[in-house]
């Protein structure tokens, strides 16, 4: 959807939520329904960072309103304390026990994540319901209505302009994170932890930063409700609440911003319906509006399984565009620093006596070589040589169980990968890890993610806009680097193979590395594309790049390496120049079965 476009319907609903309450025809039943609309929505805000964008599912959320709720019902009732002072107070808490809690569940993976959030959301209604300075399962009465500038917030015509208020912060703190920094490592967590981690990316700490972020949010949410409702008990916070929220999200979109309030409305006011027409027709014995909720939500997500937003947009008139856009200008932005380079021949990388045993099966059996500033080194073997497990063991993806691997004169065996990239050795991967519903440039931006400062709070208040336009400028010149520089406004996933392997060397090269490592970047490429890789990697060479290549294809290697290690089985076969190699026998052996020198060669060339 155009900028413009989102820029007139956003205008038109806050000029609409404006309107409504000082219309007199309004009923109050309306402001009523969207006053929760809008409690809802900031809680599946939350779950829209969290599980549609994040891949983290969580089944809790209805604990944490519960925790501001209890925050501000308690202090306000016995201790007078002003309804304001207890927002941040509750925030304060939600943040405490949202990142003990994340600390513990976010460590999970599969469906043991939704099982222990149910366990947790399960334990803090528990908690609620049987604690006696809480009031147990009767819970809080007689909390004081908030006050605003001499303003009585009463009513619900009163409360419900700050309900929106906070709502449309949220909304716009959230689309300002996702569109920054920590936004597409946010976005890379569902991509795949190991090449978030390969460019810097601290998988585990932000796992945890968006699920107290979620928590904050629902905080709000129960401090709002709080004063909304002038009681609270343990019923709105139990486990069905949190399920219903993630209802909420899916149905509206799960990985879209406004898809949020989009689901918040569905849900909310098809069950009101549902409560006042199904008991009409079928009586008031049995909660039938449950089963026919539950049936109803089964055949929207048969049929929107991205949700109701992606339909909204399609139907408001946006297109897919059947021309690449034009390439964004990055005029007048100021350049990244960049990394001292050795000199040339200088020794970048040594591998020494490197082993790797998984139980008693050796798959890499003490490989020794080193790569030099300024060339091309190719590691080389037949299928299943242990080529890929050597790279994986250089870039810390695997520990080594034996022998060393120094970098620069800095040992980095034994080291995660982000600690690796950040002295300045950036890859590429044997299957093409992209973010493929991000744009190209964003996936180059991704490399670049340890060259800017810029945190959560910075962008979630877009204060990052200078340090943004830097980093995407980066991304802009590795792109025209790599001839992919028209592509910038494209899905990554729209380009065809060799454009994406090419694309990953320009999101390693936006690291700026002293070293680049290129996992089978060829494999399964055709004729051309092959050349159109040749090309770019003897360009960089060109340039004065390191680069380790690891490659079956000898015929691809031959013209484009300085120097050739060969492996088979795990061991160093062979290594030299490429033309002592191509003539080893063993190497012959490996490759080809023993076939005579001569006809090897008519075999490469034919």
């Amino acid at each position: 959807m155009p900028a413009h476009r989102n820029r007139i319907i956003g205008v038109a609903f806050v000029l609409v939520l404006a309107i409504l309450p000082v219309t007199p025809v309004t009923p109050e039943f309306w402001i009523t329904l969207l006053n929760y609309i809008g409690l809802s929505s900031l809680v599946v805000l939350g779950l829209v960072l969290l599980t549609g964008v994040g891949g983290l599912t969580s089944f809790g959320q209805a604990a944490f309103v519960g925790i501001g709720a209890y925050v501000t019902g308690y202090l306000t009732t016995a201790y007078g304390v002003s309804p304001w002072l207890t927002l941040p107070t509750g925030l304060a808490v939600t943040a405490l026990v949202a990142g003990a809690i994340g600390v513990i569940t976010m460590r999970l993976s599969g469906h043991y994540l939704p099982l222990g959030t149910i366990a947790w959301g399960i334990s803090l209604f528990f908690l609620f319901g049987n604690m006696d300075w809480l009031g147990k399962y009767d819970g809080l009465n007689g909390l004081p209505a908030l006050h605003l500038f001499g303003i009585s917030l009463e009513r619900g015509r009163q409360i419900y302009y700050l309900i929106w208020l906070f709502v449309l912060l949220a909304v716009a703190a959230t689309a300002n994170l996702l569109d920054s920094r920590p936004g597409r490592a946010i976005r890379a967590l569902r991509g795949g932890t190991g090449m978030a981690e390969s460019f810097g990316v601290n998988t585990a700490r932000y796992k945890i930063i968006i699920f107290v972020y979620a928590a904050l949010l629902a905080c709000v949410s129960g401090w709002l409700y709080a004063h909304l409702q002038r009681s609270i008990n343990p019923t709105p916070f139990g486990i069905n609440a949190g399920i219903e929220y993630l209802f909420m999200a899916v149905a509206g979109g799960a990985a879209y911003v406004w898809g949020a309030i989009l689901g918040a409305t569905l849900v909310t006011v098809a069950k009101d319906q549902l409560q006042d027409l199904l008991p009409r027709l079928l009586g008031s014995n049995g909660n039938f509006e449950t089963i026919v909720f539950g049936v109803l939500l089964v055949l929207l997500l048969q049929h929107a399984q991205d949700g109701l937003w992606p339909l909204v947009t399609r139907l408001s008139g946006a297109r897919t565009p059947t021309r690449k856009p034009v390439a964004r200008s990055f005029g007048g932005v100021d350049p990244l620093p960049v990394r001292p380079r050795p000199a040339a021949g200088e020794r970048v990388l040594d591998v020494r006596d490197v082993r790797k045993e998984f139980g008693g099966l050796v798959a890499v059996n003490d490989i020794s070589f080193s790569v030099a500033a300024g060339e091309i080194v190719g590691l080389i073997g037949p299928n299943g040589a242990g080529k890929s497990t050597t790279f994986n063991l250089l870039t810390g993806v695997l520990p080594a169980t034996g022998g060393e691997v120094r970098f620069c004169g800095t040992r980095i065996d034994g080291r995660p990968a982000r600690d690796i990239v950040h002295l300045g050795m950036a890859r590429t991967f044997q299957h093409v890890q992209l973010l493929t519903g991000m744009s190209v440039l964003e996936n180059v931006a991704l490399g670049a993610h340890l060259r800017s400062p810029v945190g959560i709070t910075r962008a979630a208040l877009r204060l990052d806009r200078r340090d943004e336009q830097r980093l995407l400028a980066e991304a802009a010149r590795q792109l025209e680097r790599v001839g992919l520089g028209s592509y910038q406004e494209e899905l990554a996933g729209n380009l065809a193979l060799g454009q994406q392997r090419i694309l990953e060397i320009a999101r390693a090269l936006a690291a700026d590395p002293v070293l680049l490592l290129l996992d089978e970047p060829a494999a399964g490429l055709r004729y051309r594309e092959k050349q159109a890789l040749a090309a770019v990697l003897g360009q960089l060479r060109r340039e004065g790049m390191s680069i380790l290549l690891v490659e079956h294809d000898m015929e691809f290697v031959m013209g484009l390496t300085d120097h050739l290690v060969v492996m088979d089985f795990g061991t160093k076969l062979a290594e030299g120049k490429p033309e002592a190699v191509r003539a080893n026998p063993l190497v012959l052996e490996a490759y080809l079965g023993g076939v005579e020198p001569s006809a090897a060669e008519e075999a490469s060339h034919g």
